[in-house]
């Protein structure tokens, strides 16, 4: 298992040149994993594919771990922006249609690159950062299912039944988002009593 060190950056960068760098790098990251798998997936072959020296990847990522993490918090931080916009619908079926379709498209959007990232992600040691999203998205959960006697179970369910529902999509390789968000908002709507 990695240590928790091996997946923090060096370096964040502070000028629009070293970040445009990171984020090519990132870019880069993740086609080779598209195209490659975890096989192909050296520091090497990510730097090439950027066009960057090894010594420049190297100066923000102190391995393939870091880079897998940090490529981790880039899809996540989507999840988490896409959510925060769902919120913003005037009512709660609105909102929660919203987060449902925001959680398919996290795995949709990129599949291929999804499931290979929700496998790192379990062996990666990111509870810390897992535990602060989930919490984000709980939260916003609560938000919308308002002030229902049974929040407290309701929201880590819910949060479940997507979660579980999206990710077993994703390792079948479905690629359709529209009949997966009309599924996954059955079983929501169904688990919350809430007409169909």
């Amino acid at each position: 298992m990695a240590s928790t060190d091996r997946i923090e950056p060096r370096k964040r960068p502070g000028q629009a040149r070293s970040t445009e760098t990171v984020a090519v790098i990132l870019e880069a990251a993740a086609r080779i994993l598209e195209e490659r798998g975890l096989g192909g997936y050296t520091t090497n072959a990510v730097a090439a594919r950027a066009g960057v020296s090894i010594g420049s990847l190297y100066q923000y990522f102190p391995g393939k771990d870091a880079l897998t993490a940090a490529l981790i918090e880039r899809e996540t931080a989507v999840l988490l922006s896409d959510i925060a916009a769902a919120r913003e619908e005037p009512d709660g079926r609105a909102a929660l249609t919203r987060m449902i379709a925001a959680g398919v498209a996290h795995q949709m959007r990129r599949p291929a690159l999804a499931r290979l990232l929700d496998f790192e992600e379990r062996r990666l040691p990111m509870q810390a950062s897992n535990g602060r999203v989930a919490d984000r998205i709980c939260a916003a959960l609560a938000q919308v299912l308002g002030s229902r006697p049974d929040a407290v179970t309701a929201v880590p369910d819910v949060l479940a039944i997507i979660r579980g529902m999206v990710d077993d999509a994703g390792e079948r390789g479905e690629t359709d988002p529209r009949p997966l968000e009309r599924r996954v908002a059955r079983a929501v709507f169904g688990y919350l009593g809430w007409p169909g």
